[in-house]
């Protein structure tokens, strides 16, 4: 009934003693005590009621015997269990709680009370017979100076354990993000919020306003704390991370570098014009001048030297093996064999940690750290649920006034989505009965023993406890004289804006947590959203329990994955499926990238089988139609593949033997290299080979040998160039990387010895069959026509000599085109994208692809990172905990607050919620203002703690702090830490520990901390200290969606956990060991990226520097010939890089093996050449560099460059991304920079720049060629007997032009 006078007097009640429960009130989490009706004057308080008011309300307290108010002891006890609950959450900032029970302890036992408050309802009820007039409503008018200045004191105050705010659980509907003074106050004195036992209509009066105000009623103005002001009762001042007037000035962090530029434009592009114009002003044009003997040097002679014994030696081991072929394929064969037997030991590595991240890099040990004390990050299952097309609707709230719902959040897809939830129910062998959820669950509440509903399912039903009767609720609700029907969208609009509530503000009065018992925050549940109504996606995760790989409960994890993704995608086909829908397993990842290595194989399989049709067809002679099958070459070309393969077995079997393990990446990348360097050789072996006339009198062996002593030293050149490049590149940390270049280092050197073998066996063994003009693969049947005599040099080799080289070395500007593109790669460099998007990893067509695409469009915030403290830091000390809290009197650059500082800038930091905080929560736990931490006083468990839902223990663990400040002592820290963890939260005690912490903190079985202790002696005060082994504290990013934006927040996170652990070993006592370091499971494989390009130049070094050594070495320390050599292979890697910004191919691990594979198919172009050039006995450098083009050109031309790019062509029609993009688009780039360097570039630079002939080769010549004048002369003298003066008198231009010097010296 409502009130019709009402009285307002200083010193007089409006209302006194308790009258009993409110009959209006059902469903509340506190009992809902009304007080009395009562205008009488305020009471004099002494004794017990006295100090229990100057407890609760110290605000009023005037000295015994002068105070006066208007509660009784009982209301002073149920307002302090009220204030309870509230300062659970509020005490981390004192002067909130103070100002927080200011306004409570104002309305309920102000002695002025009638002058603020205006009861506007009461009603009769019984009790105990009597008939009593209770009070169920009133207004309380405050001034807006109190009332803002409370609130803003109370506005920022955290909850650790979510990162969230503290006002969002208690403005309703509003969260933290729009809630006001105003707002907050109404949902105090809303008695729907399961907490108010009356309804409070909070009035908020500017100052001078008096319109609309009943007479003698006052606007309580009283003083309100400012959040950096220490409470009358001394407690200090909040914290920086809960008020942002007490943070110390922090100056903003500098933007980021601002790109180089000279004069406005790009610096490098300045620069690489500059470079560019330098070099092509200063070409260099040498003149060729006649060459005399007596400018023979050392290097000349090391030269020659070197030629020659390489030359006997490969000659002398040709005639050898070619005279022996049968025995010599029977020995290879059984040393393959014996290599390949290794491959029943082979090791598969398809675990991408292993694969890109070394056992001792940085990443792996701290997640190697993580998951002994913390076990392995959970395993995500998620689904990302759309409905694209289907109409919106408008609601019209009784609370929220009206709200837009978008097409997907509506009860029947919400209905739909709970259905499919509910199928998660699997059999699984392994545990021998079904797998349910349960079996495998993350249950954070009940890890021991979970039942179903204790497994952390997040999605929007779990708003509703994933109850049908909650969705399908609905009830008629009174609002200021409205009545309407409230249903499942209010219960929804309330909770994704106060998701830590127990009981929504509606007559449905239902909890919003889910029935695991923890909070779904809307960035769980929903997507894609402005307004949670609004929402474009519905989010339902499931997350699992992760286990090593060699727990049987990982098996299981995997089966109910795989049933689980079984079961999504038979949903998505079905028809009834009203969403459009991406989803994903933990496994899926894996599954898939493994799932197209399979499917591509037989594209790798068709790749070989083009190249071997090539290779057979075009090492044949074919001089007549008759003798086609004659002169082909279909078993050598087979023969040149087989010992690439068994090189590549032999290399795998041999590294199998001794335990190095294999991975997909060496399946397809090692046989294609060994296939392009093997198949160089064997072509210019055979076409050299064909190209050769027999000597008279010389053996089909011998000619064999005498061809291999020619060419041989180039293919040593270039096969022990490779193979050091590849065994040098094993220096990688990366394991991918180290693993690929020892495979292709071995079997590179293992083509090289069964090309020396095997090889030249079956090149015997052909050549006897052609001999005899027996047919391949009928070699019974002979023909008649005979071979012709002059050996057949094919149609490549006279067209580049005859069109080709001319053309190429005619005085144009070859040279400009090749700067300007080295120049302008050089440029294009500073912007290769660095990274590998892990949809690359994908094929064509998955579902992962769609997925990604979801997660980036719909997802609010990033992976969870912890920030992980090692062993060596005391938390148990006061400086200790300071060090790493952020509530009252703690550090304001403490471990919590420096990762507070930086979510300030999320777009420099990648830090989107600020880390939880067991430190603070610990703390707050044991204030014995909150119920938290008790006694038990009587019975077996005396002394023991009681949890808070038991009313029976009244003993507070801990004293109240003077200060406000609590912190425990070592002895107490440790004696309640465990129950602390082991505390379910709950509305009595929501700090509880255990979900949020019990993880967090490593203790051993008995509950004690796993850790150590050490002493410390300061001026002889011995000291015993408890040092936890490990802990964390949770963050999360922002949502990361690029390897670049990945890379920097590992970046950034690791820079402000070394910052925190500086600061954290300055505390006295702490272990310079002691670190923190942050740890999130992507970590491990983006930190590659932070050091890739220093490791790629490190390998890529390493690799060239063989080419130039061995260069230099076989050629007899030929410095110039190893240079170029050297400069052509760096043109081609940097033009790679260059070519790989346009084509949109990022640079990572991939990429770097292509790019050292690159290294060593550029030696198969440029080294052959060199060599050719450096031999080349003709008179000018062009003439030289059109014979080097015209023979190794040809032969390279054919050799590596045919028979890479019909291979690497059908790796286009390759379903994996990454095939297509690191195998196809690279390997190509590679193989035409290489062929146009190689046949273009090289010949041009060697042409200007290459060494001159070697002066012993010429010299040696000149002598054999006097010899043979001499003896011709000799034989001239004893028919027409000239005497020797007139013929030395009158020289002979035409028969001596060259030979001026008197090679009797010699």
């Amino acid at each position: 009934m409502a009130v019709l006078e009402a009285r307002h007097e200083p010193g007089y009640c409006a209302f006194y003693e308790e009258c009993g429960r409110n009959p209006t009130v059902s469903g509340s989490l506190l009992p809902p005590i009304i007080p009395c009706l009562n205008y009488s004057r305020a009471r004099a308080l002494e004794g017990e009621h006295y100090q229990r008011l100057k407890k609760v309300c110290p605000m009023l307290d005037r000295g015994e015997g002068r105070t006066t108010a208007c509660c009784s002891i009982k209301q002073l006890k149920f307002l302090e269990m009220s204030l309870m609950l509230s300062k659970a959450v509020l005490m981390r900032c004192p002067s909130c709680a103070d100002n927080f029970a200011h306004l409570h302890c104002i309305n309920t036992c102000s002695p002025d009370q009638s002058t603020t408050i205006n009861v506007t309802r009461t009603m009769n009820i019984t009790s105990f017979g009597i008939v009593k007039e209770a009070v169920v409503g009133y207004q309380a008018y405050l001034s807006t100076s109190f009332a803002d200045k409370a609130f803003e004191s109370c506005k920022s105050v955290r909850i650790p354990s979510t990162g969230g705010y503290a006002i969002a659980t208690m403005c309703g509907r509003y969260g933290s993000a729009l809630c006001t003074a105003q707002r907050w106050y109404d949902f105090q004195g809303d008695s729907s919020n399961g907490l108010a036992p009356l309804d409070i209509d909070f009035r908020l009066i500017p100052e001078g306003v008096t319109e609309g105000i009943p007479d003698g009623v006052v606007p309580y103005a009283g003083r309100a704390l400012g959040c950096n002001e220490m409470t009358p009762t001394g407690a200090e001042v909040c914290s920086c991370q809960d008020c942002q007037a007490s943070c110390p000035v922090v100056p903003s962090p500098p933007p980021p570098a601002e790109p180089f530029t000279i004069g406005g434009m790009d610096g490098y592009l300045v620069l690489c014009v500059i470079f560019l114009c330098v070099l092509i002003l200063n070409g260099n044009n040498v003149s060729e001048r006649l060459i005399e003997p007596w400018e023979v040097t050392c290097t000349d002679k090391n030269s020659l030297a070197t030629q020659e014994f390489l030359g006997s030696g490969f000659q002398a081991w040709g005639t050898l093996i070619a005279s022996h072929p049968l025995k010599v394929l029977l020995v290879s064969a059984l040393v393959i064999a014996a290599f390949a037997t290794g491959l029943m030991h082979i090791e598969l590595t398809t675990d991408p940690v292993q694969l890109w991240s070394a056992p001792n890099s940085r990443a792996r040990i701290e997640k190697d750290f993580h998951d002994k004390y913390f076990d392995p990050f959970f395993r995500t299952n998620q689904l990302i649920l759309t409905a694209p097309g289907r109409p919106g609707h408008f609601y019209d709230s009784l609370l929220f006034g009206k709200q837009n719902f978008s097409g997907i959040i509506t009860k029947d897809l919400i209905l739909e989505l709970l259905e499919l939830q509910k199928k998660i129910q699997f059999w699984s062998n392994d545990l021998n009965r079904t797998a349910r959820l349960k079996d495998v669950c993350f249950a954070p509440l009940n890890p021991s023993n979970p039942s179903l509903t204790d497994c952390a399912v997040n999605s929007l039903p779990q708003y509703f406890q994933n109850s049908v009767d909650n969705l399908n609720a609905k009830v008629n609700m009174t609002v200021l004289g409205v009545t309407k029907e409230v249903d499942w969208r209010d219960h929804f609009i309330y909770c994704v804006n106060s998701p830590l509530s127990f009981k929504d503000i509606t007559d449905l009065q239902l909890s919003c947590m889910a029935d695991y018992g923890a909070p779904v925050f809307p960035f769980l549940a929903v997507g894609g959203y402005e307004s949670k109504s609004s929402s474009e996606a519905l989010i339902l995760t499931f997350s699992l329990n992760n286990y090593p790989r060699d727990n049987v409960k990982f098996k299981v994890a995997l089966e109910w994955e795989q049933r689980f993704l079984d079961i999504v995608q038979e949903y998505q086909k079905s028809p009834g499926n009203p969403f459009t829908f991406a989803y994903m397993a933990e496994r899926s990842l894996e599954d898939e990238i493994n799932r197209t290595t399979a499917e591509d194989i037989p594209i790798f399989m068709i790749s070989y089988a083009v190249i071997f049709v090539y290779i057979a067809v075009a090492l044949g002679e074919y001089t007549s139609f008759s003798r086609i099958l004659v002169d082909s070459k279909f078993l050598v070309g087979l023969g040149g593949i087989l010992v690439v393969g068994c090189s590549v077995l032999a290399s795998m079997g041999f590294y199998a033997w001794i335990g190095i393990p294999s991975s997909l990446v060496i399946l397809q990348v090692v046989p294609f290299l060994v296939l392009a360097v093997g198949a160089d050789n064997i072509f210019i072996f055979v076409l050299e080979y064909q190209r050769d006339a027999r000597r008279p009198d010389e053996k089909r062996e011998e000619q064999i040998g005498r061809v291999l002593g020619n060419v041989a030293p180039s293919m040593l050149l270039c096969s022990l160039s490779e193979s050091v490049c590849f065994f040098l590149g094993a220096l990688s940390t990366m394991p991918a990387v180290k693993s690929f270049a020892l495979y292709a280092a071995l079997a590179v050197l293992m083509d090289f010895v069964l090309q020396m073998t095997a090889f030249v066996a079956l090149l015997s063994l052909d050549a006897r069959r052609q001999d005899g003009n027996r047919c391949e693969l009928a070699c019974c049947v002979t023909v008649k026509t005979t071979a012709p005599s002059k050996p057949n040099e094919g149609f490549l080799l006279p067209i580049m000599r005859k069109y080709y080289a001319p053309v190429l070395l005619h005085p144009v500007t070859r040279m400009v085109v090749f700067i300007f593109m080295f120049i302008s790669s050089i440029y294009l460099m500073f912007y290769v994208t660095v990274g590998l998007d892990q949809e690359l990893a994908m094929p064509q067509g998955s579902y992962m692809l769609e997925y990604f695409k979801y997660l980036y469009a719909y997802f609010e915030v990033g992976v969870p990172t912890y920030f992980v403290t090692t062993k060596g830091f005391n938390f148990t000390s006061t400086m200790g905990m300071n060090a790493a809290c952020s509530s009252v009197g703690c550090d304001p650059f403490s471990l919590t607050q420096k990762i507070q500082y930086a979510t300030e800038y999320p777009d420099l930091s990648y830090m989107a919620i600020p880390a939880n905080s067991w430190v603070d929560d610990y703390i707050d736990w044991l204030n014995p203002g909150s119920k938290c931490c008790r006694l038990y006083t009587l019975g077996p468990n005396k002394g023991n703690f009681c949890p808070a839902t038991n009313f029976m223990c009244g003993k507070k663990c801990m004293e109240t702090p003077p200060n406000g400040v609590l912190r425990p002592n070592m002895e107490q820290f440790n004696r309640f830490l465990p129950d602390f963890l082991g505390n379910r939260p709950d509305l009595q005690c929501p700090k509880g520990g255990l979900g949020a912490y019990d993880k967090a903190v490593i203790r051993d079985e008995s509950g004690e901390i796993i850790g150590e202790e050490y002493w410390i002696l300061p001026k002889l005060k011995v000291t015993c200290v408890s040092v936890l082994s490990a802990t964390r504290f949770m963050a999360y990013h922002t949502a990361l969606t690029t390897s670049k934006e990945f890379t920097a927040a590992l970046k950034i996170a690791r820079e402000l956990a070394h910052n925190i652990t500086l600061s954290m070993r300055a505390i006295p006592g702490t272990s310079q060991d002691f670190e923190v370091f942050p740890y999130t499971v992507t970590y491990v494989f983006y930190e590659q990226y932070l050091t890739i390009v220093s490791e790629g130049l490190f390998n890529i070094s390493l690799c060239l520097l063989p080419t130039f050594v061995v260069c230099c070495l076989l050629l007899g320390m030929d410095l110039r010939s190893g240079a170029l050599n050297l400069l052509t292979i760096i043109m081609i890697t940097v033009d790679t890089v260059g070519v790989m910004t346009l084509w949109g191919i990022d640079y990572n691990a991939v990429a770097l093996i292509n790019l050292v594979t690159a290294v060593g198919i550029s030696v198969e172009f440029v080294s052959h050449m060199t060599r050719s050039f450096a031999m080349s006995i003709q008179p000018t450098h062009v003439e030289r560099a059109k014979e080097a083009t015209a023979t190794m050109g040809s032969a390279v031309f054919a050799g590596v460059a045919m028979t890479n790019l019909p291979g690497i062509v059908v790796l286009a029609f390759a379903k994996a991304q990454l095939i297509q993009i690191f195998f196809f688009r690279l390997n190509l780039v590679i193989t035409l920079l290489g062929m146009a360097h190689g046949l273009i570039f090289l010949p041009v630079l060697l042409s200007y720049f290459g060494p001159g002939v070697n002066k012993a080769v010429l010299l040696r010549l000149q002598q054999a060629k006097a010899q043979e004048l001499e003896l011709s002369s000799n034989a001239m003298n004893a028919y027409d007997n000239p005497s020797y003066e007139d013929q030395e008198n009158s020289p002979n231009p035409d028969t001596t032009p060259h030979h001026t010097v008197r090679i009797t010296h010699h």
